[in-house]
Formats: structure tokens, sequence, C-alpha cells
């Protein structure tokens, strides 16, 4: 059903969406986009589902956006740019306001927008070797559509810490900044992700989707305005001089002139 997603339940009603392009690092394409939006839709429409699991395949969770989707931005108008950014915002608010808890079992590496996707996780627990990085100032971009959601998760004064640098940091890092509720070794990770699982299955259902709602109402607000507000900010720096420069550089294997 899917070429860049699995998606399988089992009989207790818990879903694991995996990622599945890992010999591409779990990058976003605008097909995987896509299917993450059509499978979030699915999933809340499947009153079945209790919890859902969201991980991905191999040695990475996900490298951020995918490199040919990068290259095609270097040529595309603004209204090109705009539109592919709100397919990215669009799945991520799908999966931020699915009625199921979202539980991120983050086993590899999260770059860019997969520090976006594990934002949007209710829990995200990720394995202690992993690294983390909001990457894209190097490149001269912002992480624009994703930003409403790691503020949200890291809070104004612990996102300044990381949401400009473009800088690495662990797992434990990543505990102290709020992207992962825990951080644990490798061989133990499906154990904590099914401890965090069981309680749910004896909540009703209704109740956890109405709850979780709420939460969301009661924090930041991730609304139309806000969406909007943050394409026109990616796509203004798609237009200005460093984006290309940045991503040219990226791809040629070079220095752009500000990296010292």
């Amino acid at each position: 059903m899917y070429n860049t997603l699995t998606l399988s339940r089992d009989d207790r009603g818990v879903a694991t969406l995996m990622l599945n392009r890992p010999e591409k690092h779990n990058a976003m394409s605008g097909e995987m986009l896509q299917e993450l939006k059509a499978a979030a839709a699915a999933l809340a429409a499947d009153r079945s589902v209790r919890v859902v699991v969201l991980t991905g395949a191999g040695k990475s969770f996900c490298a951020g956006g995918d490199l040919g989707w990068m290259q095609a931005q270097m040529t595309a108008d603004a209204e090109t740019r705009a539109r592919e950014a709100r397919v990215l915002a669009e799945m991520l608010m799908a999966i931020n306001t699915l009625p199921q808890p979202v539980i991120g079992a983050i086993q590899g590496n999260a770059f860019g927008g997969g520090v976006g996707m594990a934002s949007v996780c209710d829990v995200a627990i990720g394995a202690d070797h992993i690294k983390m990085g909001l990457t894209e100032t190097r490149l001269g971009l912002i992480p624009a559509t994703i930003g409403p959601y790691v503020v949200a998760r890291m809070g104004e004064a612990r996102a300044r810490r990381v949401f400009m640098s473009a800088r690495l940091f662990d797992a434990a890092e990543a505990v102290e900044l709020g992207i992962l509720a825990k951080a644990v070794p490798a061989a133990d990770l499906e154990a904590a992700i099914e401890a965090e699982v069981v309680p749910y299955l004896s909540c009703a259902p209704e109740a956890v989707g109405a709850a979780k709602a709420l939460v969301r109402d009661l924090g930041p607000k991730i609304d139309d305005a806000v969406i909007d507000h943050t394409i026109a900010a990616l796509v203004e720096r798609w237009e200005g001089s460093e984006a290309p420069e940045g991503i040219a550089a990226f791809f040629a294997k070079e220095k752009p002139s500000w990296q010292r």
C-alpha cells in the first residue's frame, strides 16, 4: 500500500508506523510526505487503533529532507516552494492532531525534519547512542515548518540553545531539551516503548482523544495563521542568496562563504 512506509497493527490495537527508506536514512521525499499524511488520515479514522508507535527502519530515524527534494527546490519558483512546504506542514499537523497517543521510538539519528517528527509525538523515547540536530542554518535555511512543534516541545528558552546553531547534540541533551522523554540503551528501547503503550490500553479511547485535544488547546496555538507564517519565512530564505549558495556548496562538497 505504501512505498516509503510500513503500517501494521497488533491485536491490541497498537499500530506501528515505520519510516521505511533505510538506504536513504529515512529522508523525507515528496512521496513520503504524502504517504505519511495518508497514513495519518487512515489511523485517525480507525477507531480500533488505540495507540500509534512512530519509528524508523535501519540506522537512522529520519535524516530530514531528501536530497533530491532539496535539489528540486533550488530551481523551483516561490509558488512551488510554498506548495511543497505546505505538504510538510500538513503532514506534521496530521500526526500532531491524531486522536490516538503517538509514541516515538527514536531508534537512530534525527536531523532537521526528523526532530520535527519526534516533536509531534506525545512521548518520544530514544536510543542513548543517537545524535540529533536542527541543521538547516548550515544550508542557509531555517527550521520553519517544523518550528511550531519544536518550540512547543522545548519551550522558547531551550529551543534557543539549538534552533539557530545547527550543532548536533546527543540523546542525553535531547532529554534535557525536552525532545525526548528518556534515553535508553538500544537493546532496551522496545521494552521502554511497551511500558509507555500499556497504560493506554486501560483507558477509555474517546477520553484519551478528548484529553489530547484539550492539552493541545491549552498549549501554544498552532493554527493556519502560524503555518502560513512559517511557510512564508521558509520561502523567503529560499528566495535569498544564502540558501542557493549553501545547498550548492553541500552538493559540491565545498564550503559556503560563511563557513569558518
